[in-house]
């Protein structure tokens, strides 16, 4: 997939967002399939799996974030809490991941899903702030891991952000379109999201109406269905199978995955079975790439534990207000004032405005 610098497309893209009228989803918005791997993760790395740190230390892959974007960044306040960057990539490095891909001969990676997951001061109740990945922002200058410089450009879509330039330029980006300072990163691909599914014996999800996705080869009718990781990675990513066929629209499908998910692993009492504990640490960690101060087994459970006080169950999900641009009706941009109120909120650590969690554009 490319980027727009500016203008519209002659072609629509076989991923382009429908022009008929959205729906809203009835509870919460914005969630993400990453957020319910980071959740797990947390979980399976607090506490009951030192006795293997050595093996699970080895799968995590660092990035050092800080190096990469300086001192310009956005001013850490003293009582904003902990801000997370959370990707899932659709990387299409090694055989696992391409065969999951789809795409017929796409390749590279790109931020397939992407969360600002906000956790205030005392660690009680945090907020994850989905941004969609056909958002059209400004991409600030950045380095290349080459160390060549990529300039700045204006109109680029938001998921073409990590093919271009990498992971660093995605949180430069976040940062100066949103003002927050993101304090961690983390990312897993599509065979690390499959193989957690798959390390917990598979989520049953009840499938609100028939899926028929010839793009995925998803085929479901509507009632419950127990799900593997294969068939949890289609029926999250689908778009074409269900809804308006946008990015937008399959966020419904996200959020009851995730709760789904969440039960699957409270019912199973993981984290009183270190054996279940060290599959499913293995799985998340194999394909985790971190921010440096993130990329030990021993961060990560440190982390954790600071994280106790969190209830996932009253965790609250918002989509970045957007509005479909009025260049190309199959991209959105953010909406003010709404996104400017939800972003200041989260600076500093104030209750979000409710008129700041509605958006023009909410998918269907």
């Amino acid at each position: 997939m490319t980027d727009q610098n500016s203008g519209t497309r002659s072609h629509r893209s076989p991923d382009a967002p429908s022009r008929r009228a959205p729906r809203r989803p009835r509870k919460h918005k914005g969630l993400k399939i990453t957020l319910s791997v980071l959740l797990v993760l947390l979980l399976a790395a607090g506490g009951t799996v030192w006795w293997l740190y050595s093996r699970l230390d080895g799968n995590i892959k660092g990035v050092d974030i800080d190096k990469a974007l300086g001192d310009n960044r956005p001013e850490k306040l003293p009582t904003s809490g902990q801000n997370l960057l959370v990707l899932g990539s659709d990387s299409r490095a090694g055989a696992e991941n391409k065969a999951l891909g789809g795409g017929g001969g796409v390749s590279g990676a790109r931020s397939d899903t992407a969360l600002v997951v906000h956790i205030p001061e005392g660690r009680q109740k945090a907020v994850a702030v989905s941004i969609p990945r056909d958002t059209l922002v400004t991409r600030p200058e950045c380095a290349k891991a080459d160390g060549s410089t990529m300039p700045t450009a204006n109109r680029v879509m938001f998921n073409s952000v990590y093919s271009q330039v990498g992971p660093a330029c995605v949180v430069k980006t976040v940062e100066k379109m949103s003002g927050v300072r993101i304090d961690h990163y983390l990312e897993i691909n599509f065979a690390g999201f499959k193989d957690l599914v798959d390390a917990i014996g598979g989520v049953t999800v009840d499938v609100p109406q028939d899926i028929h996705d010839s793009a995925s080869g998803l085929d479901l009718t509507a009632g419950p269905h127990k799900l593997d990781g294969t068939q949890s990675l289609s029926y999250v990513r689908t778009r074409h199978g269900i809804g308006d066929g946008s990015d937008l629209g399959r966020i419904g499908l996200q959020q009851q995955f995730l709760l789904a998910l969440l039960s699957e692993v409270k019912s199973q009492n993981l984290l009183g079975s270190p054996t279940n504990s060290y599959k499913i640490a293995n799985s998340a960690t194999k394909s985790l790439t971190t921010d440096s101060g993130l990329a030990s087994l021993k961060s990560l459970a440190e982390f954790a534990r600071s994280m106790n006080g969190v209830d996932p169950s009253t965790m609250e999900t918002i989509m970045l207000p957007v509005a479909y641009d009025k260049q190309d009706p199959n991209r959105v941009v953010a909406a003010q004032p709404q996104a400017g109120d939800l972003w200041k909120a989260i600076r500093k650590d104030t209750t979000i405005p409710e008129s700041a969690k509605k958006s023009p554009a909410h998918g269907g």
